[in-house]
């Protein structure tokens, strides 16, 4: 008889595979660790309004503030090669509690560079914390249910910006405004003893090391990552700076340009963000079942060439009923997108640097997040700016194309463990 999926997946997002229960505890609780990451990303966008104005943020400056925060994860790529040292769990634990202090913190920031120097040490345990979460997931999962594994946590995870709309929504009532949402951050850091009795090493990791875990040499990863697999490598980049890229100029701008251009209230934003966002939750399953069931490439490739269609429709329409129609689409077709990228990121390299490669990832991401938000800067008028650069999604999508299909095989069949 099957198993009825676990209580925390919402019904929408359809039913678990007959899983071990062990296999589904870990995806859970490691999923929450990265709700709450994906809550504080959520409030840069939301909310930049509101910091803005006090903080005394000019609007020609924006890109510039953001671009930093930005940058402030390229430290995240010298992070997560411990996790290939020390174990997937320990490096974990120590990105959900940076996360968690660095969120809190920046609730108590009093200038600008304060706000921007505290996101950027969030930003780093972030991407390194978030790594490292799909690295778990990856090596646990049996091959067969491993695109759906992934796609659930960045589901459950993307959940995080739900909650974030939510709250926001009673900006103007909550005490402090703004403040009041970067404290929520505090909660992981509470929960931390919970994440530690439950977030376990995975199987791989440790038939790999053994028991010799140390921290020396542990750029070895980053040589072996070089090394191994510099195609792959390259790839990788080129699909995941491209996206980014234009992601970045698309997403970051959603609030500022709906409130400021459409004269929407925070409810309204709120409203499109959690309505909307179901939809674009969803994309995250879509694309590991369809990833699962026709393979990653050409279903990554499909959505990231729609990616551009509607995100000129969201800057470029009429308005209206578009704007919320197109943010739903534009969401789910980068979800999918992302989610597809994440997959091979870590199945197309060996247990020994799958994590780093992960590292590599997201530093790329942080490169092309930061030069997307810089020429949106550069380019003058944001509605045009940002709808041009969206078609370096569809560029990205076409590169996932010249990488190795996984769908379905072994890690060790992929990418086989070479000799020392």
């Amino acid at each position: 008889m099957r198993r009825p999926s676990p209580w925390w997946i919402p019904p929408f997002l359809g039913r678990a595979p007959d899983l071990e229960p062990r296999l589904l505890r870990n995806l859970g609780v490691v999923a929450l660790a990265l709700f709450f990451e994906q809550y504080d990303q959520s409030m840069l966008t939301s909310a930049l309004k509101f910091i803005a104005a006090d903080l005394h943020m000019a609007e020609g400056d924006l890109g510039s503030y953001l671009g930093l925060i930005r940058l402030g994860a390229l430290p995240a790529f010298l992070v997560v090669p411990f996790a290939d040292r020390i174990g997937r769990r320990r490096v974990f634990l120590a990105c959900v509690a940076g996360v968690s202090l660095g969120t809190f913190l920046t609730a108590f920031a009093q200038s600008a560079l304060q706000f921007v120097a505290l996101q950027m040490v969030s930003r780093t345990f972030i991407l390194a914390g978030a790594a490292v979460a799909f690295v778990i997931v990856t090596e646990e999962f049996p091959a067969e249910h491993r695109g759906w594994g992934i796609g659930m946590l960045g589901a459950l995870g993307a959940c995080g910006h739900g909650l974030g709309a939510a709250l926001f929504a009673a900006i103007e009532f909550l005490p402090h405004g703004w403040r009041a949402l970067y404290a929520v951050g505090l909660c992981p850091l509470l929960l931390l003893p919970l994440f530690r009795r439950r977030v376990a090493e995975t199987g791989r990791f440790e038939r790999h090391v053994g028991r010799a875990r140390s921290v020396a040499a542990w750029y070895r990863p980053l040589l072996g990552l070089v090394r191994t697999h510099p195609g792959r490598a390259a790839g990788i980049a080129l699909a995941g700076g491209l996206v980014a890229l234009g992601e970045a100029a698309v997403f970051q701008f959603t609030g500022y340009y709906t409130q400021a251009v459409h004269g929407w209230s925070p409810a309204q934003f709120s409203a499109m963000v959690i309505i909307g966002g179901g939809v674009g939750i969803i994309g995250h399953i879509v694309a590991g079942r369809l990833g699962d069931r026709i393979g990653r490439r050409v279903v990554g490739a499909v959505f990231l060439g729609l990616f551009p269609v509607f995100a000129w429709l969201f800057y470029r329409g009429p308005g209206g009923w578009t704007v919320p129609v197109a943010w739903a689409l534009f969401l789910f077709c980068g979800t999918a997108g992302d989610i597809v990228i994440r997959s091979l990121s870590t199945e197309l390299f060996p247990t020994s640097h799958r994590g780093t490669s992960a590292g590599w990832l997201s530093l790329v991401q942080t490169l092309g997040w930061a030069a997307g938000l810089g020429l949106v800067g550069l380019g003058g008028e944001l509605t045009w700016t940002t709808s041009v650069l969206s078609v370096a999604d569809l560029v990205g999508g076409l590169a996932l194309l010249l990488l190795p299909e996984t769908r379905r095989r072994e890690l060790e069949t992929i990418s086989p463990e070479l000799p020392p």
